[in-house]
């Protein structure tokens, strides 16, 4: 697999420059200064190229001869006092197949082997290492982010089949939580029965910092506390994912802690997921984020207005941005090596100034291979309606009355991982979002 990401890479630079690409993995981090290690994982773009997951690693790529040079550190026997053993270069030879394999003090003499004129790195300490074997080259980074950018956004096979293995867990872990929950169980609870879930199936680094947000902590964005006791009577939105060999799993789903919707709950979950289904059903090549984006904030606020929460026109309701009010974040995200993956903004392309699709994290037309989240929401956050009905700029399509009912609501999001094809698209995410699906489960 890692062997065809190069291929991909060097095809997106000049041949005859004389050039190479160098690239430092990801070292061990500790907790400030003490000798606690937190899990390592590999940055992206190395394990990318190298399929490399160890720390302490670099690698150059020649892009004339397109030979793969991978450097290791040199460990001494007290390292495998701690960590159990030491590789040989063989052993790194034979699990990761370089061209050419190096202890990471050989990189200088390696460097001044190849004589390049330009090495393509990604950030400043990757050009100071580069310029400190004082060689007479030019270094660009700029170039390296764009091509990775771009060889990483459209995935292979292998890489599809990873995510939908990620996936897979992700659907049982989901599964395992709302079939399991009861009122009175607190938030970090629905954290250890999914973990737990994906630890059993071999999953053992999270995608991101998941989110179990109950009741009104389900309007906090990135709420990462999870110490909450769940309600009678609320809801309860979950948002996580682990890894399946880098690549990362990323749903949400939103259900009641008592296991049947309110009244309430039942249309805002509604408007929701209409608005998810049919932007997944307009995924295709050629179709752009933005487009979608708005397509789905149109339909919440179509939603919203026959709820009587918001009036006016619906034309209106969209020219006043009303829907950023309840619809803060973009509508969903680029999903590989990592939960917000490369990709979203190709060069030259600049951020919509327009509230609410501005936080957009992907805008650009969609092409087989890509793969993105779709998570529309509706969030009903005090301190951005409150002042909203003091506006004379918003308050004329606010139904105060009404709004005042759902202050402590919280919020609904709905998020499956998706797969542009060439017709279409593939839904990798496949635990139940129908209502009363979600209350068979949780009545059983």
């Amino acid at each position: 697999m890692h062997h065809k990401h190069r291929i991909k890479l060097y095809s997106l630079f000049s041949q005859t420059q004389e050039s190479i690409i160098f690239l430092e993995g990801a070292k061990i981090m500790n907790r400030y200064q003490t000798d606690y290690e937190f899990a390592f994982r590999q940055e992206s773009n190395f394990w990318y190229v190298s399929g490399v997951n160890e720390p302490d690693c670099a690698a150059i790529l020649d892009i004339d001869s397109k030979e793969f040079h991978l450097f290791v550190p040199k460990r001494d026997m007290q390292y495998a006092v701690w960590y159990g053993y030491v590789k040989s270069l063989d052993q790194y030879r034979s699990k990761y197949s370089p061209d050419h394999v190096h202890y990471i003090d050989e990189l200088q003499e390696v460097v001044k082997k190849l004589n390049p004129s330009i090495i393509f790195c990604l950030n400043e300490s990757s050009q100071e290492r580069i310029h400190s074997h004082k060689l007479e080259v030019t270094t660009d980074s700029e170039a390296l982010i764009e091509a990775l950018n771009d060889a990483r956004v459209i995935k292979t096979e292998e890489e599809l089949e990873c995510l939908r293995k990620a996936s897979q867990v992700n659907d049982e872990a989901y599964k395992r939580v709302i079939e399991s929950w009861k009122p009175g169980m607190y938030e970090y609870q629905a954290k250890a029965i999914f973990t737990k879930v994906q630890m059993s199936n071999g999953l053992q680094q999270d995608a991101y910092n998941g989110i179990y947000a109950s009741g009104p902590n389900s309007a906090i964005l990135h709420y990462v506390s999870n110490n909450r006791q769940t309600q009678d009577g609320e809801l309860f939105l979950i948002d996580a994912g682990f890894e399946y060999e880098g690549y990362a799993a990323d749903f949400s789903r939103t259900f009641p802690v008592n296991g049947r919707f309110s009244a309430n709950q039942a249309e805002v979950y509604e408007v929701v997921l209409t608005a998810q289904k049919q932007v997944i059903e307009a995924i295709k090549p050629g179709v752009r984020m933005e487009d979608l984006h708005m397509m789905s904030a149109s339909t919440m606020m179509e939603g919203l207005l026959d709820m009587g929460i918001v009036k006016g026109s619906l034309n209106s309701v969209m020219k006043a941005n009303i829907f950023a009010l309840f619809f803060p974040h973009g509508l969903g995200h680029f999903l590989g090596l990592d939960t917000h993956d490369v990709g979203g903004y190709p060069k030259g392309v600049e951020r919509i100034d327009r509230p609410g699709i501005f936080y957009l994290r992907a805008r650009r037309e969609l092409e087989a291979g890509m793969v993105v989240t779709i998570e529309p929401g509706i969030y009903f956050v005090p301190s951005v309606l409150e002042p909203a009905l003091k506006d004379p700029s918003k308050q004329m399509f606010l139904n105060a009355e009404k709004l005042y009912e759902f202050m402590d609501f919280g919020g609904i999001r709905i998020e499956d991982d998706i797969v542009v094809t060439e017709n279409g698209y593939e839904n990798l995410t496949h635990i139940v979002k129908e209502r009363d699906e979600i209350e068979r489960l949780m009545n059983n």
